[in-house]
């Protein structure tokens, strides 16, 4: 007879029995469903902030970024709460490395730096004064080292496809988010209440529209808004809604259909990819990460790095974004140009840069710095560094038109002064004072975007 065992001896028996059992089951299971699963302590890096950024383009950099320093195994694991993610990799030495993502909107982010419990926020908007100063102790955060400018935007204006609208001023959209305009028969389509939809208040998207549009005009957005975090959700809601208009981030359109917008004085547009490149488009915007101006993690001054590489702003492009990566447009000729811009856009091609200034300042802004190696390294590839290019400045509206003139002339006096360094010589340099405004003059915000300098080439 086999010997007796105690309940004691019994209980170990099955649990070993189940351990065995266990380790078979998991032998068989594939490594990646192991791999999946968040690893405490292999974070060496924590991102916090926009959710247009965090939902695709964020994790399709940090993928990029593993690749090209040679990790493997890449995938991706769901984060502790909705909108967040790990991208995780293992290194030659089997070394398990990861990086979170947290997508809660851009005001997040800035929070999450003061609290120190992310490295980087990530933004869909311009920090704000307010959060600059909340964060004075880690330095300058709208300096060069701390502000990256990683992408560019346009805000699309979505209605149902059925819609007939084709277009809206900047004004004409405030009062419909403002709720004045209520019924659709007042703007010239199909009577029917207006329906809005919005991104949530921590949105960088809606601090952008807010700024852009409804703050520009001295509005506000209408209690009645349904209000989403996702943007896929926002857009699939507009574009199962008749009645429907919301605004969103240019690669979620997705079924929707978007409307061509005009500010001021400037033509109605449609967010081309060519319009929010040149950010001539009224509703372009640039899509930021943020940290402090001397970054100790290496993590984050290789995802800089790779996020303004060639490499990098393909991703930027394959993720739906509009990258910085300089190109030559040719512009249709109508009449409304001046007579030397229309003999410029008959025999040149435009370059999809373009020049702007700090506030209140003659200095480039952050963006145009790292836009004048673009362009160098452009220019120097395509063998156009001597007598090829013109420089076309313009400016806001002055009560003489002579100044306005002058003082966009001495604009883009400011950035041949940057390209002659590098050894670039000119076939023109232009003035075109007020003429072609982007953007209205009636606002700060407007008259900034108005104050541009355009590369064309021979």
């Amino acid at each position: 007879m086999p010997p007796a065992h105690s309940a004691s001896d019994r209980d170990t028996w099955m649990r070993t029995i189940s351990f065995l059992l266990l380790g078979s089951i998991c032998y068989a299971l594939p490594w990646s469903v192991f791999a999946a699963q968040p690893v405490p302590g292999d974070s060496v890096l924590r991102i916090q902030g926009s959710n247009t950024i965090g939902a695709k383009l964020g994790p399709a950099l940090v993928k990029g970024l593993f690749e090209e320093q040679g990790l493997s195994a890449i995938g991706v694991a769901a984060g502790a709460a909705d909108n967040e993610q790990i991208i995780f990799a293992h290194t030659a030495d089997g070394r398990r490395v990861s990086i979170d993502i947290a997508a809660h909107g851009s005001g997040t982010g800035f929070s999450a730096l003061a609290a120190g419990s992310a490295d980087l926020a990530a933004s869909s908007r311009p920090i704000k004064d307010s959060e600059a100063i909340n964060l004075h102790a880690l330095g300058d955060m709208k300096s060069p080292g701390a502000e990256q400018i990683i992408a560019l935007d346009g805000l699309a204006i979505i209605l149902h496809p059925a819609n007939p609208l084709t277009a809206l001023n900047t004004v004409q959209l405030a009062q419909v988010f403002a709720g004045d305009i209520s019924d659709w028969a007042q703007l010239g389509a199909p009577a029917g209440a207006i329906n809005l939809y919005a991104r949530d208040d921590q949105s960088g998207t809606y601090d952008t529209f807010k700024e852009l549009v409804l703050s520009a005009t001295g509005k506000a957005l209408a209690s009645n808004a349904r209000r989403y975090e996702s943007s896929e959700k926002l857009s699939d809601a507009v574009s199962q809604d008749p009645n429907g208009i919301g605004f969103i981030g240019l690669p979620y359109i997705r079924k929707a259909k978007a409307l061509a917008i005009a500010a001021g004085d400037s033509q109605a547009m449609l967010p081309s990819l060519t319009l929010i490149a040149t950010e001539d488009y009224p509703l372009s915007r640039r899509l930021f990460l943020y940290s402090t101006p001397e970054q100790s993690n290496s993590w984050a001054r290789a995802l800089f790095q790779f996020a303004h590489s060639p490499r990098g702003q393909a991703i930027v492009e394959q993720s739906g974004f509009i990258a910085q990566t300089v190109k030559a447009v040719r512009i249709p000729v109508h009449t409304q140009m001046p007579a030397g811009y229309q003999h410029l856009a008959e025999d040149a091609e435009r370059l999809s840069v373009n020049f702007r200034f700090q506030e209140g300042s003659a200095r480039l802004d952050n963006k145009a710095r790292r836009d004048l190696q673009r362009l160098l390294s452009y220019l120097s590839a395509q063998n156009k560094l001597k007598a090829s290019v013109v420089l076309v400045g313009f400016g806001d509206a002055k009560a003489d038109p002579a100044r306005a003139e002058l003082l966009s002339k001495l604009r883009a006096m400011a950035v041949r002064r940057e390209l002659s360094k590098a050894g670039v010589t000119f076939r023109d340099i232009i003035g075109l004072g007020d003429e072609l405004p982007v953007a209205t003059n009636s606002a700060d915000d407007g008259r900034i975007k108005n104050r541009r300098v355009e590369v064309w080439v021979y």
